[in-house]
């Protein structure tokens, strides 16, 4: 089995004190005894700001039994036109009630100004589509954007 793996993931372990470190930690032993770890580009640049050398970050992927594995043009091509439909569909600046679906739009109790939405960088998606394209799953805690706009990638959570 192969099992790409989320950023936040991989922090988890890396940080210390982080609340979700034991659960990630055995969430990453499970699935490494099971087959390959692997990460994409964009994960491998995140994890780079967490360690003080190439050499040293190498040499945790290596520990660990993660390996980098490069997008395709199909995953490419992927991410950028599931981020256009993430992109449009936020355009309107409306929020979602989970519960029951009804669009509103939020204001500052103070200046009552429209409050904005954060936009998921276009890295989420090529994680994604990395992960769709080159593994069974994903490993993250980042579940929502994944399922709304990969619902075809299974995506499994540490919490």
């Amino acid at each position: 089995m192969i099992a790409a793996i989320d950023t936040n993931i991989i922090l988890d372990i890396l940080i210390p004190n982080e609340p979700f470190c034991a659960s990630s930690q055995k969430l990453l032993e499970g699935y490494l005894s099971k087959g390959k770890l692997i990460i994409c580009e964009i994960v491998l640049a995140e994890l780079a700001a967490q360690f003080p050398s190439e050499e040293d970050l190498n040499q945790f992927l290596f520990e660990t039994g993660i390996r980098l594995e490069y997008s395709g043009k199909k995953s490419l091509y992927l991410a950028g036109a599931r981020w256009a439909k993430y992109i449009k569909k936020n355009s309107k600046n409306l929020f979602n009630c989970s519960r029951c679906g009804q669009e509103f739009e939020f204001y500052c109790p103070r200046c009552r100004s429209v409050v904005t939405r954060r936009q998921h960088v276009l890295g989420d998606f090529l994680i994604a589509a990395h992960a769709l394209e080159r593994a069974e799953c994903l490993l993250s805690r980042d579940l929502g954007i994944y399922k709304t706009y990969f619902s075809n990638l299974r995506v499994i959570g540490s919490i």
